[in-house]
């Protein structure tokens, strides 16, 4: 049930021991109502864009345009995130599940033999959903998230329920704030490196975050989408 909290040993604790961003108070209640008028903005002038990607996931393959995920937010609480379906319709989680595996589980990306640690020549995938994914399109619904406040611009990816499984306590720290539509992974490393590094990139951008962090990851994560680093 959204809003439900996942069961962990550390995740009752996490909104208490939390770092105080390095602005204080102001940016605790001053980050969530810019959020908002940004994802409103981005809304409003985007919606011929949103509106063109709907009809083009309709023409492309029969399903519903907007695929809805359970996800878990802050503190261990799941909501139901939103993206533009990137898959065929009613496509099995087996393949995602095995690649989490192998990324929570490897070193580094050489001794997986692999570019980069998404999931590679997806058959799932749709012809419309490849052009998404490579572009992060696919990621617009999620401004939706941020206007009811399950989701942040900037903060820690939120993972799928199934892949919290694996967690160790202190991998539950990343969740300590509200997850993000973009961080720190995605714009310095973006499917680059192991689970290990993106939670230790995660828990130095909420012992560091301040607005001006926000706007460089912001900043970051656009040239990382124009230039298709670490695209898969």
């Amino acid at each position: 049930m959204s809003g439900s909290t996942m069961r962990s040993p550390s995740v009752n604790a996490l909104e208490e021991c939390t770092p105080r961003a390095v602005h204080g108070d102001w940016y605790e209640w001053g980050k969530p109502l810019f959020d908002r008028i940004v994802a409103l903005l981005a809304l409003i002038v985007l919606t011929p864009v949103l509106l063109a990607i709907a009809l083009a996931v309709r023409l492309d393959s029969p399903g519903p345009i907007i695929y809805r995920q359970k996800r878990v937010g802050q503190a261990g609480r799941e909501f139901t995130m939103y993206k533009f379906r990137t898959m065929v319709d009613g496509a099995e989680d087996a393949p995602h599940r095995a690649a989490f595996e192998r990324f929570f589980r490897a070193r580094s990306l050489e001794e997986t033999g692999a570019r980069t640690f998404k999931l590679e020549g997806d058959p799932r995938v749709t012809r419309v959903g490849r052009f998404l994914r490579a572009t992060s399109l696919d990621e617009l619904p999620q401004l939706l998230n941020v206007l009811t406040g399950t989701m942040s611009l900037v903060g820690p990816r939120p993972p799928i329920p199934y892949e919290t499984e694996l967690y160790e306590p202190r991998h539950w720290l990343r969740l300590a704030v509200r997850p993000g539509i973009t961080g720190p992974w995605q714009a310095r490393a973006r499917s680059q490196v192991p689970f290990e590094d993106m939670v230790a990139m995660d828990l130095e951008y909420i012992a560091r975050r301040s607005f001006l962090l926000d706007l460089k990851i912001l900043l970051f994560t656009v040239a990382a989408v124009v230039t298709q680093k670490g695209a898969g």
